[in-house]
């Protein structure tokens, strides 16, 4: 279970966001935005910003530095360490599982990531064999290219019923655009409802894709299928 920090908007929460942050950063980078982002008519709302663990990143020079997984290659097929990224996915399960013990469902909890953060998020998604309210994949790419898509043969049609936002910068300089238009097609393609945006900017979070995020969150609550 990795540390983290954690943000409840109001007592009793039962509504749960996992989000996980960058290559290099913690979970501090979007603890900031929870006060932008939520709007007070909504329910309570854990938000859990979990560090990844410290570990050498081949593409650094072996620096040591906290990483969802070592990233062995600038190319983008062969960028994430297979191993790496099955690690992460087990640890963002078990935060999950920790989530639904506090009383919060799988369907209400939404996993979101930036960067790195957001391939795990993409990795864990598609192997969910209970869907979650939803998938949040900012400035990313989906990791280990045809094999992630061929583990999908085994993932129920549950999990494709997960909602998707996928946002990226025109100007990225660090995972460029085509990758993220490609991986909203890619999902689209195997069935998931994808919310595509775009924004002129470059690795980072904008004003626009704030509101636009805060726009999909409304609707996924709005959609709260405990409700029925």
């Amino acid at each position: 279970m990795p540390e983290c920090i954690e943000t409840e908007t109001g007592p009793s929460p039962r509504w749960a966001v996992v989000w996980l942050h960058g290559l290099g950063a913690d979970g501090n980078d979007f603890a900031p935005l929870v006060p932008e982002l939520v709007r007070p008519h909504w329910p309570a709302i854990r938000f859990v910003f979990p560090h990844a663990p410290v570990q050498p990143v081949t593409i650094n020079g072996g620096m040591r530095m906290r990483s969802w997984y070592d990233i062995v290659s600038f190319d983008l097929a062969g960028r994430a360490d297979s191993k790496g990224v099955d690690e992460s996915v087990a640890r963002v399960e078990a935060l999950i599982a920790r989530e639904i013990e506090r009383g919060v469902p799988a369907s209400r909890i939404i996993l979101a990531g930036f960067s790195q953060g957001g391939a795990v998020t993409l990795a864990a998604g598609l192997r969910r064999r209970e869907p979650l309210a939803g998938l949040v994949a900012l400035s990313t790419y989906l990791p280990l290219g045809t094999d992630a898509l061929a583990r999908l043969g085994d993932t129920p049609e549950a999990a494709r019923r997960q909602p998707v936002f996928v946002a990226h910068g025109r100007q990225d300089p660090v995972v460029p655009y085509a990758a993220g238009e490609d991986a909203a097609r890619r999902l689209r393609e195997l069935g998931f409802t994808v919310d595509f945006h775009a924004y002129p900017m470059q690795h980072q979070v904008c004003l626009e894709e704030i509101d636009a995020l805060r726009a999909w969150f409304e609707a996924r609550l709005q959609a709260d299928p405990e409700k029925r």
